[in-house]
């Protein structure tokens, strides 16, 4: 399950991989593999990456969560 929401928020903050995984202390394969619905993640990280935006880990994850 690909995290297209994730993804959309990067970019649409002119931001790489690269700099999403050094903000939240991770390699950027990690945080490609989270970007890309390959590995899950902790509510701690969640929180993490969503502080990176300004928003909720419910306005990032939740949508992929409730889908039938």
């Amino acid at each position: 399950m690909q995290r297209t929401k994730l993804k959309q928020v990067r970019l649409e903050h002119h931001m790489t991989l690269e700099q999403v995984a050094k903000q939240i202390h991770v390699s950027t394969p990690f945080y490609w593999q989270i970007e890309n619905g390959k590995r899950g993640l902790s509510y701690e990280l969640a929180v993490k990456i969503a502080n990176v935006f300004s928003t909720t880990p419910d306005a990032l994850f939740l949508d992929e969560l409730t889908k039938d």
